[in-house]
């Protein structure tokens, strides 16, 4: 499994350890999967290329990371003033969604499974402070799905930075403004010292779905005890990421505050 996230992220990265972790022993070590952070085998932001070409056999990912391909991505994960967590689970288990996004990536060759949601996210960090529309015009931003859209309609530039490149790219200047996750994350990358200004929330995030992406080819291969393990590993995977970025987030912005 090629991730989209590095190691230090280890809320997100840890959804797909928590995976493996819990495969090995409802199976008793015998269906092991090995888990690389991004770059180590390809770019974060092209994972779910490589488990449709079959470079790996699957990967953990956000589906609106490819909207380049297809807008419809962006429904996996996250649209502006959509739906929250709760709303997202409501649709993909018991709404139909899960079955319309398979019929969705079935042209890409692979199946999805939920895996995290890390709950409403944060407006990001600015350089400088955002007072007017005036203020958007000409903003090189970070930012990933729709989300770049519609800031590129109120006149900002909107750039796809994997979550590792975002700190050097903002420390230089070369972007002006980031968002990422919340403020566990946004803590652990530093942000705050290289972009004081701090908005909440992100109104193109509301409820943003992770998705564990096998290869069809792959899943289709295994034994059904496998692969009903498989749904149930990753189904808590998915329910501990909104949990623990519930329980960490709080603490993290009261560190925020208290250096601002």
């Amino acid at each position: 499994m090629t991730s989209s996230f590095p190691k230090s992220i280890d809320t997100l990265y840890g959804s797909s350890e928590l995976l493996v972790n819990r495969l090995r022993e409802i199976l008793g070590g015998k269906f092991d999967i090995r888990v690389f952070p991004a770059g180590e085998i390809v770019p974060g932001l092209q994972a779910l290329d490589a488990v449709q070409q079959g470079t790996v056999e699957m990967c953990h990912s956000c589906s609106y990371f490819y909207v380049g391909k297809d807008k419809t991505f962006a429904f996996g994960t996250a649209v502006p003033f959509g739906l929250n967590a709760r709303q997202m689970d409501a649709w993909i288990i018991g709404g139909g969604g899960q079955e319309l996004l398979d019929e969705f990536y079935s042209a890409y060759n692979v199946y999805s499974f939920l895996g995290g949601n890390t709950g409403v996210q944060m407006g990001g960090w600015y350089r400088k402070q955002i007072n007017t529309l005036e203020d958007i015009k000409g903003l090189k931003i970070r930012i990933a799905g729709i989300g770049g859209e519609i800031l590129s309609r109120m006149g900002a530039i909107p750039q796809q930075i994997a979550g590792s490149d975002i700190y050097p790219s903002l420390e230089k200047g070369t972007i002006d403004a980031a968002e990422w996750v919340a403020p566990y994350d946004d803590e652990k990358l530093g942000f705050y010292k290289v972009a004081p200004h701090y908005y909440s929330p992100g109104f193109w995030e509301p409820g943003p779905v992770v998705h564990f992406y096998v290869n069809k080819a792959e899943w289709d291969k295994l034994p059904k005890e496998y692969q009903a393990a498989f749904r149930a590993a990753s189904r808590e995977a998915h329910i501990q990421m909104t949990a623990m970025y519930d329980h960490k987030n709080p603490q993290a912005l009261a560190r925020l505050l208290a250096q601002a």
